[in-house]
């Protein structure tokens, strides 16, 4: 492909499907991976498109799971390498494991031998030129049509380029005119080489990739880690880091973390200096719990795995909860003090009626726009939106029946609710839950 330039060594090859959910595509997957094993001495990824450019952005791969290691010694880096890569194809979940730069490419050494270099009067820079422009080529004039230019370069024949036996017959002409062949002036023989040195931040780096199949990529790595820690003793210089989707998962559930604390604490501050009651403060937090049991709830639907997206699905829910409690609670204290209903059962009950429409209403049209996601949460690309749509959807539910029923019980037991009227002078506050009583200013 064009946007993918790859070596000879590697291709791409696109598998058109019909439209399907996830635990179709997945089962398709594991239909075209069973296809694939039967074909010996080739190794292969089967990927969707945006999986495989969201592998690519996050470790530079195109598998969910890379393990790194960096080192000098090139044999040291391989063993380390093949070692790790055998440890990962025990653990459960496991397929597609690669080393992604494997040695043993088949190549050609030519080691010239100076002693017989100098016998026939060769130059070695001059015999390396001869094997360059025998078997690469080399420009020798240029041929004009019309306006076009063609390079002539001058080459072996193909029987002869591509026979590697004939390589030590190539003729070398010495400078009274004698032909010596290459043979008795170098030891050729067939190694195996390299075909790529990956480097990474100015470090060698060979790299092991793996994909996970049945199972969550964050428990997969947790596993693997434990494994090569206790299976494989790495040398002094050598070192590994693992890259990813886990690691890039658990990076950015860190950083949602400490962003929603430091949220969650402006947010407590805010408040407080709203409510200027410690107890109406904590009315106002106390349905947080009520909206988590929901969220809850909806991670035990999804296989119990807490995912990013359940995560901020987590700080959305937690940001609905507490906007419906402050409606709740400022209300009441609108009763109480611009409106001057005394404070005790019926107040509560009609703070809670009056607020039941708006609180309805935002809920249910936060559902359902959430609605689609939820239902469609299976469909490739939704792996972040499906799990946040349905923690969110769990805990409204919680959420709206506690916080209309069980946050007016609490309030009337617990709450701060007094105050004065425009005009009034002072009110004196009763005991926790008790009304005030207004007195009229002379």
């Amino acid at each position: 492909l064009q946007t993918d330039p790859h070596g000879t060594h590697q291709s791409e090859i696109d598998v058109e499907l019909k439209p399907l959910d996830g635990d179709q595509t997945e089962a398709v997957q594991a239909d075209i991976r069973k296809v694939l094993a039967g074909f010996a001495g080739a190794s292969f990824a089967v990927n969707t498109f945006l999986t495989e450019r969201i592998d690519e952005t996050i470790s530079g791969y195109t598998a969910p799971v890379a393990v790194n290691i960096f080192g000098n010694d090139f044999a040291v880096l391989d063993e380390k390498a093949q070692e790790i890569a055998r440890v990962l194809g025990t653990v459960r979940g496991a397929a597609e494991v690669q080393l992604q730069s494997p040695p043993g490419m088949p190549q050609l050494t030519i080691r010239l031998r100076r002693a017989d270099l100098e016998r026939w009067g060769f130059d070695a820079v001059d015999v390396l030129d001869l094997l360059r422009a025998a078997y690469q080529g080399v420009t020798v004039g240029q041929n004009h049509q019309g306006g076009r230019v063609f390079d002539v370069i001058a080459i072996l024949d193909p029987a002869s380029r591509n026979d590697v036996a004939k390589v030590g017959d190539l003729p070398l002409r010495t400078a009274d005119g004698t032909y010596i062949l290459m043979k008795q002036n170098a030891e050729i023989s067939e190694t195996g080489g390299r075909y790529q040195i990956l480097h990474q931040g100015a470090r060698r780096v060979q790299s092991v990739t793996a994909s996970v199949v049945g199972r969550d990529v964050a428990s997969f790595v947790a596993d693997a880690k434990a494994q090569i820690a206790a299976k494989i003793a790495l040398p002094a210089g050598t070192y590994l880091e693992y890259a990813g989707a886990a690691e890039a998962q658990n990076r950015s559930e860190r950083s949602l973390l400490v962003n929603g604390l430091i949220a969650g604490t402006g947010i407590v501050l805010l408040l407080s200096i709203v409510t200027r009651n410690r107890r109406n403060l904590l009315l106002a937090l106390v349905n947080l719990p009520f909206a988590l049991v929901g969220g809850v709830l909806a991670v035990f639907a999804l296989g119990g795995v807490l995912s990013l997206g359940s995560m901020v699905g987590f700080v959305t829910l937690f940001g609905i909860t507490l906007r419906n409690s402050i409606l709740m609670i400022s209300h009441y204290e609108h009763l109480v003090q611009a409106e001057g209903v005394p404070w005790g059962p019926e107040s509560a009950v009609r703070g809670a009626a009056d607020r039941l429409t708006p609180i309805l209403m935002t809920s249910l049209v936060t559902a359902l726009g959430l609605l689609p996601l939820a239902i469609g949460r299976d469909a490739p690309g939704r792996e972040i939106e499906g799990p946040m749509a349905l923690v969110i959807l769990g805990g409204l539910m919680t959420s709206l029946a506690l916080n209309l029923l069980v946050l007016p019980t609490l309030a009337l037991r617990y709450g701060r609710f007094a105050g004065a009227r425009a005009g009034d002078a002072l009110t004196e506050p009763g005991w926790a839950g008790a009304p005030g009583r207004a007195t009229p200013a002379k």
